[in-house]
């Protein structure tokens, strides 16, 4: 997938093109990816706009959310949705004061679009002044496909971002993940050194740099961790670390079948299931008992 942070292009092949914020993803941005592949013609590129960082940053600084996927991972996800070309644009003081027509006009005469796919709420231009009928009436006159998507349901209530922060705020991850979609909830990053107690309690855990987004409710979940390539079992803890005093929240997993060393390596985990909550214990020999516990959640020791 090409990646471009200005809002132009080179080429003057037609472009079909998704627009939208899309943290994390989920089914109804899905749906969205998928309608703008189907208007693909022979020759034609797909395309989507996106921002680097989430518009609240810039209008209301220090209100933006938590979000569910790091600018890294979106791109992850863009790509595999089946996308050719991306415009990651910063969204600045810039892009806040263009009018509704600036902005539809640079989608013309620099993408050079031919359709455009948005969610049926979507809004844009200066304090959101435009919205798909305005964008509807003003590119249909210039030749351009427009489609408004309609909000993918769950439950009897639409599938947003918000409502997904919620569940894994809640430590709710297997409805998070069906909201999601795909492989649902990741948590990716580096394995960094850590304080050393999981050796010397006898469990050995990579510690993973907390990427900037939202984390799940502390405490322990049962996961599949990834490494090069491979699955494993894992128990993961999220938290500080009361039994030690801990201030800042860490994630630290440990692998089953896993002994290699890999600080400076990254790892992903995935399909996090609640098992308890962090709590502190009488004393450190309690806590080993309960780790004991926590590990035969993925089935260690082997049974039998």
């Amino acid at each position: 997938m090409e990646i471009r942070h200005e809002l132009a292009r080179a080429s003057a092949r037609p472009l079909v093109l998704a627009i939208g914020f899309f943290d994390g993803f989920h089914r109804g941005h899905r749906e969205i990816a998928r309608r703008t592949l189907m208007l693909r013609r022979p020759g034609w590129r797909s395309g989507v706009l996106s921002f680097s960082n989430h518009p609240a940053t810039h209008l209301r600084p220090g209100t933006g959310p938590a979000l569910l996927c790091t600018p890294q991972e979106r791109l992850d996800l863009f790509a595999a949705a089946g996308f050719e070309e991306c415009f990651f644009i910063k969204f600045d003081e810039s892009i806040a004061t263009l009018s509704p027509q600036a902005f539809l006009d640079i989608l013309v005469k620099r993408l050079h679009v031919r359709g455009v796919v948005v969610g049926m709420t979507f809004r844009f231009g200066h304090k959101r002044a435009g919205d798909t009928a305005l964008m509807r009436e003003y590119l249909v006159a210039h030749d351009v496909v427009v489609v408004p998507v309609e909000p993918v349901m769950e439950g009897g209530e639409r599938i947003s971002s918000t409502r997904i922060r919620v569940k894994i705020g809640e430590g709710k991850m297997t409805a998070a993940d069906r909201l999601l979609g795909g492989t649902g909830y990741e948590i990716r990053g580096v394995v960094e050194i850590g304080a050393g107690r999981g050796h010397e309690l006898g469990f050995p855990t990579a510690n993973v740099r907390v990427p900037e987004k939202l984390l799940p409710q502390d405490g322990v979940y049962s996961a599949v961790a990834r490494y090069d390539g491979r699955d494993y079992a894992a128990v993961v803890s999220i938290g500080t670390n009361p039994q030690f005093d801990g201030a800042a929240r860490t994630v630290e997993a440990w692998l089953r079948d896993f002994a290699h060393t890999i600080y400076g390596r990254e790892l992903s985990l995935r399909d996090l299931r609640y098992v308890r909550e962090q709590r502190l214990f009488a004393d450190v020999g309690e806590l080993i008992e309960q780790m004991k516990r926590d590990l035969q959640t993925v089935g260690y020791p082997p049974y039998g």
